[in-house]
This record gives C-alpha cells, structure tokens and sequence, in this order.
C-alpha cells in the first residue's frame, strides 16, 4: 500500500536504524497514552489497543527535533497486530518504520519487518464528515505479527537531498509528524458457539444464478432491467457476525453511495504469515486498529477475502448494498472496496484468491448493472492521484493503484487482474 512520493527524496542507510547498544527490550520507559474511553467501558469490549509515545532516539534531546524515533519493551500485555499512528491525517511519514517481536512465552524475536507507512491513500474522502470526525489519525498499515509480547520499533525520517550549505550540509531529514504512537492490537478471543448464537447469521449463502437473480428482484437489491441476464451466482459470504466483529466498537448506523459502479482491488500490508483459520482473528485486528487507532467510522474495506479464498463481509450496511466505504481515496463514492488479506507485492496470489475475487465482482458489479471487463467514468473527490472533480476513466474492475499514486494491491496480484475480470464476465453470462 505504499504510495509513490511526488518528489524523489533518498533513504538513508539501513545501518542508520540500528538502536543504539543502551535501548536493549525494556530499556525504554514512555509515558502512558491517554486514555480514548474509561476503564470501565474498555474493559467490557472484548480485545485491547495499547497505544505507547514513542521516545528520541540518536541523542537527540526531544520529539520535535529527532529525526529517529523508536521504543523497545518487553513482558508486554499479548498482542497481535501493530501500527503506528499519529496526530494529523493530512500529514504524511516520510520516513522508514520497522518492527520486531517476540513471540508470546518464549525468547524468539522476529527479524526487522517494514510497515508500510504511506497509508493516507486508504481513508475516507476529503470533506466527508467520516474524514472530519476529530478522532480521525495518521497511519501506517497495520502489520499482523501473531500473539506477541514483546517489541521494538524504529522510525527514521528520510533525508531530502537539497544543494550544499555554508556548513557543508548536503542534505537534511524530514520532520517526522507529531505524536507518533506504536500501537499494540490483542483483537480478543473469537466468540464462543454459545456465545455467537444471538440475532443474526454467520453466513449468506451462496446461490446458483437463478436463485440470486429472483433475490435481487424479491428483496430489491437491484433494479429489476439490470437483472438479466449479467448478473453472477452469489458467492458464500462470512458475515460480521461470522468473523467475531464487536459491533460496540464502530459508530452506529451506516453511510451510502450511489450504485456502485467500480469494484477497487487492494491487499491489507499485513502480511501472509497468518493461516486461514486465523483469518477471522486478523479481520477483527485490522477492524479495531482502523476504529480505535486511525478513527474510522469502522472497517474501512467492503469485503475482505483471505488467501483460501473465503469471502468475508467488511464494512457494516448489507452485503447488497452501496455502503460507502474507505478504502480509495478520492473515489468512495459510487464504488466498493475488496482487500486481499496479505502482501502481494512478491507473492502471487493462490488461484483461490483469484476466483473468489471473479465471483465475489461478478455478483456485486452485477447488481448495479456493471461489466467486469468494461469501463466506467466516476469524479474524482480530490485528495490524491486526481484533481477533485476530474472526470477520470477507469476500468470497472480496478487496482488501488489505477485510482492512486500506490503500489497497492501489490504488483503480483495486480498482474492477475486481467484474468479475474475475464473470469467475473464469465460467471455473468458473458
């Protein structure tokens, strides 16, 4: 999900992000995080978010004028996912972040992983009251580490080159945004049989393509021309209730769009090291990193679907419905959101990905009349890759990246695109 700077800046050496000898695990002391909701209230909430200030590194004496910044801490409360947060959404990260963990009850640390820090292309819209709300934070993408506790973070601002000085200065860092904050996600434990057997469904159903199109004309979902004959089988659906997520952590009730005309493409940066069965666990990681650190509304995906290539509901609002989302900045509007669960940059997706993707577009395009392998024209709302109000082209099956100066969905499961969309028109009757 890393986005392309406008402007080239050089990275310092990877040498320069080694912790100093003196800030061995627990070394480092940081103040306590304010708290964003009482005890009380936390403690009914199944799982965690523990927010830590990061602390000067490389001698310098304070946040303002570090260009290092990191913490390292030991015998922590257990967690799973980590990202790093901070005070302004508009300000970006122009820097390099890296962790590493320690397994929960044991002495193994991880090796260094990047975190993907140009995050801001995932969001609400620019001028939406989702993007107003004053909770609302900076943040790199999350990053599933599996059940830690312990931890050491580094953050170096990139150095932007620049003509040499009177004092033979050929270049300066960046300034890193304020109130960098590691965060720590324990997503809690998925609900019990007994405990999930309240109102609602685990599941939608998959459906042969008779049985979805008199659906869609019952219950409304679709305009009854659109119907017949493109309109894919739908696909079996995991829904919030399926995956664990605690309805009490987002904000009540659910935002639309007009008919969704784009299905957006991207992968979550969180990794693949997670197995199919815990993809559940790293949906509820991300939901509340996305809610209790970033400050969405909620989740910001409409589907997620993990490399076994089971479909998962996202964002709250009805499966079949044009739930406005925050996923593609600058085109929420009139469009639905689907992330991979893992990191495509160097890793090809399993066919499993691929075809459930082509099943998942072809009925949800289908719905509102949409061609997998046609194009659409939507507005831009600004914030990004295009001006606000450009008219912009774009395929009706699309990458992150068409829509966004990003590397998202990640090079190797962009290439595989064309043969999705191929496959999505198929399922429609094409």
């Amino acid at each position: 999900m890393r986005a392309y700077l406008a402007t080239p800046l050089g990275v310092a050496c990877t040498a320069a992000l080694v912790l100093p000898l003196s800030m061995t695990p627990g070394s480092a002391t940081a103040a306590s995080a304010p708290a964003a909701t009482t005890k009380a209230a936390e403690a009914a909430i199944p799982g965690s978010t523990r927010s830590l200030p990061l602390v000067p590194l490389g001698g310098a004496r304070s946040l303002a004028t570090a260009s290092e910044q990191g913490l390292a801490r030991d015998n922590v409360k257990p967690f799973s996912l980590v990202g790093v947060v901070w005070d302004d959404a508009d300000a970006p990260l122009n820097g390099t972040v890296q962790i590493r963990t320690r397994a929960a009850g044991t002495q193994r640390w991880s090796a260094w992983q990047d975190l993907e820090t140009h995050n801001q292309e995932h969001g609400a819209d620019v001028g939406t009251p989702e993007r107003g709300a004053p909770d609302v934070h900076g943040s790199t993408a999350p990053l599933w580490v599996g059940d830690s506790d312990g931890v050491q973070i580094r953050v170096l601002a990139e150095e932007e080159p620049r003509a040499e000085g009177p004092d033979g200065t050929i270049g300066a860092h960046t300034v890193l945004p304020q109130g960098l904050r590691l965060e720590l996600v324990d997503p809690g434990k998925e609900p019990a049989p007994e405990e999930n057997a309240g109102p609602g469904v685990t599941e939608v159903p998959a459906l042969t393509k008779a049985q979805t199109e008199a659906d869609a004309k019952v219950s409304g979902d679709a305009p009854s021309d659109v119907v017949r004959p493109y309109l894919g089988p739908r696909p079996r659906i995991v829904t919030r209730k399926g995956w664990g997520a605690d309805e009490t952590l987002r904000e009540k009730g659910a935002g639309y769009t007009g008919p969704v005309k784009v299905a957006f493409v991207h992968h979550s940066a969180t990794g693949d090291n997670y197995t199919c069965e815990e993809a559940p666990t790293v949906l509820r990681s991300i939901y509340r990193y996305h809610v209790k650190s970033s400050g969405w509304r909620d989740i910001g995906y409409n589907f997620a679907v993990d490399k076994c290539g089971t479909i998962y509901e996202g964002r709250s609002g009805g499966v079949a419905k044009a739930v406005m989302g925050a996923h593609t900045l600058g085109f929420n509007s009139d469009s639905t959101g689907i992330a991979v669960l893992g990191s495509y940059d160097t890793t090809a997706p399993p066919a499993a990905v691929t075809t459930a993707l082509a099943k998942l577009t072809a009925w949800k395009l289908g719905l509102y009349g949409g061609n997998p392998e046609g194009e659409v024209t939507v507005t831009s709302q600004g914030g990004g890759k295009y001006a606000k109000g450009k008219q912009v082209s774009l395929n009706t099956l699309s990458g992150h990246r068409d829509g966004f100066i990003t590397e998202c969905p990640g090079t190797q499961l962009y290439k595989k695109l064309g043969e999705i969309r191929k496959l999505a028109a198929t399922d429609q009757g094409r």
